[in-house]
């Protein structure tokens, strides 16, 4: 079980270094934990082609899939509130790199 947001991307793709200052912007200290199912150092930047992220923020754990033209935010398990606002930052982080 758990709560999944797909945030359209029409306009393409925002930078991954641009998503964590919005992150941090909104309070949040992101670490990347996986790449693509490996382990990930917490500040590395992953590689342009990635297809999956795992980043813990302050409510836990949220998995990043990408699809052609949508990041999908995926929370697991039963999602306590401090993890659903997590991944609503989360989203509005990734919405307004988009816009900048």
């Amino acid at each position: 079980m758990g709560l999944s947001r797909t945030i359209q991307l029409t306009n393409g793709e925002p930078t991954w270094d641009a998503v964590i200052t919005r992150l941090q912007s909104l309070g949040e200290t992101p670490q990347l934990r996986m790449i693509d199912g490996l382990p990930a150092f917490p500040n590395e930047t992953p590689p342009t082609d990635w297809r999956e992220l795992r980043i813990t923020l302050a409510g836990g754990m949220v998995t990043i899939r990408r699809e052609p033209q949508a990041w999908t935010l995926v929370t697991w398990g039963t999602a306590d509130p401090a993890l659903e606002q997590s991944q609503q930052r989360l989203a509005e982080a990734v919405q307004a790199s988009l816009e900048s």
